[in-house]
């Protein structure tokens, strides 16, 4: 047994802790976590503009990669601190769990309460410069991860104030430092939506061919409402509520409705995007079927013989954004982006009910389009609801009609098993044969199956090509779907690698993200990747690449070994039919040899989008995003 005694407990000093478990701080050191170095420092001028001291963000990535962030606020004091004896610009930078947000009137509210972006920042940092305008001259200084390599000294007079930080992430750190500017983009363009009359632009110094991306929105929450939909068939103009609360909560809504069937509402709390939603969602959903309800019932569009209409039937095809601004949010959930203030839900729930019942009275037409549309989702839930049942009476190896029958693992421990969704019977029976029976289920759909993006799920039960799947997960579909009840711990959509194989799995994608979207966002969906190509030759082990540029690495190899091109056989493979049960599994299904693809979903809004444009009804915004992104395909069957 180890010894553990009093020397085994460590003490991190300074920002060591923050370098020792970067993950802690940032999420990861990945792709995620290095853009989020550049949030941190982009939420502090953010939150000079909450305080009303600042209009204008720029933001440059820098030749070298490194990111330069510039405010017009107030600039971060500069005087000595009165307890630490040091400049208050070094505090904020080398101390984590400083700042001016704990208290106080420096900020009344702000996105960055913990107290240890720029700190974080700084650590993780191969080098920091931060310059900080305080009225009568720029101050500078410097830092080297997370340590100070030039004292704070004053480079120049200067009248105007505001802060200015360059830094450049760590190497040693992340596992690559090449930023993507349209993650950036898309971040930026949200904190623009979110604070009207805010101006943030980006520079991209990488790219000679880069335009400035300028995102300036002075109808705040109503332009990205207006954003979200601008693809779809609207049914009214947008609505926008605002209302100051007790204990000086601040409260934005701004909803529109459309012809589509599912709903969009993103929520926010100081400029955080709340993802798991909290209390001011739900004040929101409360009152927003309350007050339709209520009018309903007022005016006699809702008759006496009719039940009240359910919240999901008023919500469908809505577009809103929900944000508020509270002094001292609590956080809950495992990502801390619930909101658990229990006076919001109170605050954003009277709202509603003041403001959106004088606007439907104000205007009955788009009140009457609006309850229309909530009255036809309600008698298409009444149909899916008895198209549910029928489907619940039955269980997987009762439905023989379905076009390919579930073969299931002999685990019944969801965390070891995974199902192969796969495209068609031969490939099936391939699968079928070539499976480890204990953990690998077999689902073969014939076929293509609806387009969900443009029905109703009173048409998805029930429906031969989705039924198989709905069943197979076991979870249920829509507001029923209860990850707790996956029978998988993976799907995995397997296609073949031609156009037909990604139309079928991008259907698969459209059904997962708007009727089971907890798979996506708890990482339960894949997509398997067989080879495209074999090579073989008598006496040599069969080779097997994974696209183009894999083949001509394989033949460098062989190459090197003297074996000429001429001399091997190249098989494309056309489809996952033309392998053997041996080859699949070897391929494509051996846990300790195939690759996977993880479906991830990074952005919601972005991807709402692209499958409205792409799945939805208008044609339109198809065309154009063709036309726009054909310049960068290179192999349709790839």
């Amino acid at each position: 047994m180890a010894e553990y005694d009093e020397s085994q407990i460590q003490v991190l000093e300074g920002l060591e802790a923050v370098r020792k478990r970067p993950g802690m701080y940032i999420g990861s050191t990945s792709e995620r976590g290095l853009h989020h170095l550049v949030y941190e420092i982009v939420d502090n001028a953010v939150d000079e503009a909450l305080a009303g001291y600042c209009n204008e963000i720029n933001v440059a990535i820098l030749e070298d990669n490194s990111i330069m962030v510039k405010d017009n606020g107030r600039g971060i004091p500069l005087g000595m601190h009165p307890k630490l004896g040091i400049p208050a610009i070094e505090v904020v930078y080398t101390i984590l769990h400083a700042g001016g947000k704990f208290g106080g009137e420096g900020y009344k509210v702000s996105g960055g309460l913990h107290g240890v972006g720029a700190s974080v920042v700084n650590a993780l940092s191969e080098k920091v410069t931060v310059e900080a305008c305080n009225g009568d001259g720029a101050y500078e200084i410097s830092f080297k991860r997370g340590k100070v390599t030039e004292k704070l000294h004053k480079v120049r007079d200067e009248k105007k104030r505001g802060t200015k930080v360059i830094f450049k992430p760590d190497p040693e750190i992340f596992e690559h430092t090449v930023y993507n500017a349209e993650t950036l983009e898309t971040r930026f363009r949200e904190m623009a939506f979110l604070n009207k009359g805010l101006k943030i632009t980006l520079d991209d110094e990488r790219d000679p061919e880069y335009k400035q991306k300028v995102f300036y929105y002075e109808g705040g929450v109503v332009s990205f409402v207006e954003y979200i939909n601008k693809n779809k068939e609207l049914v009214c103009p947008p609505i926008y509520l605002e209302s100051k609360g007790e204990g000086e909560v601040e409260v934005e809504v701004a909803l529109q409705y459309t012809t589509s069937y599912s709903e969009n509402i993103l929520s926010f709390v100081n400029n955080i995007n709340t993802i798991e939603g909290g209390t001011h969602l739900d004040g929101f959903k409360r009152g927003l079927t309350k007050v339709f309800n209520d009018y309903g019932r007022k005016f006699n569009i809702l008759k006496e013989k009719d039940a009240n209409l359910q919240g999901d039937d008023i919500r469908e095809g809505i577009g809103a954004i929900v944000s508020v601004r509270v002094r001292e949010p609590e956080f809950e959930g495992q990502t801390k982006t619930k909101l658990g203030n229990s006076e919001v839900l109170g605050i954003v729930n009277s709202m509603m009910n003041d403001k959106l019942a004088a606007y439907l009275e104000e205007h009955p037409k788009e009140a009457k389009a609006i309850l229309d549309k909530a009255l036809s989702a309600s008698r298409a839930r009444e149909a899916a609801r008895k198209a549910r049942e029928l489907v619940r009476r039955k269980s997987v190896l009762e439905s023989t009609t379905l076009p390919g029958k579930l073969a299931d693992c002999t685990s019944k421990n969801p965390a070891e098993c995974e199902i192969y969704i796969v495209e068609g019977d031969s490939a099936g029976g391939s699968a079928k044969q070539g499976r480890d029976r204990k953990f690998q289920a077999i689902l073969p759909l014939w076929g293509k199956m609806i387009n969900v993006e443009k029905t109703r799920a009173d048409k998805i039960y029930g429906n031969e090509k989705l039924n198989p799947v709905i069943t197979a997960v076991g979870a249920g579909i829509g507001n029923d779907f209860n990850i707790e009840k996956i029978r998988y711990d993976k799907i995995i959509m397997m296609a073949d690698a031609d156009v037909d194989g990604a139309h079928i799995r991008t259907l698969l994608l459209t059904f997962f993200f708007r009727y089971m979207r907890p798979l996506i966002e708890n990482g339960k969906v894949y997509a398997a990747c067989p080879p495209l190509f074999k090579l073989s030759k008598k006496g040599m082990e069969d080779i097997y690449c994974y696209n183009e540029h894999a083949l001509e690495d394989e033949f460098k190899k062989l190459e090197e070994k003297g074996i000429k091109r001429d001399s091997v056989s190249i098989q494309r493979y056309k489809g996952l039919g033309e392998m053997s049960s041996e080859q699949l599994w070897e391929t494509t299904m051996n846990p300790e040899k195939r690759t996977l693809v993880r479906i991830t979903m990074e952005d919601a809004v972005k991807a709402d989008e692209i499958f409205t444009v792409l799945m939805g009804e208008d044609v339109e915004p198809r065309r154009e995003f063709i036309e726009e992104n054909a310049k960068y395909v290179t192999n349709l069957d790839i």
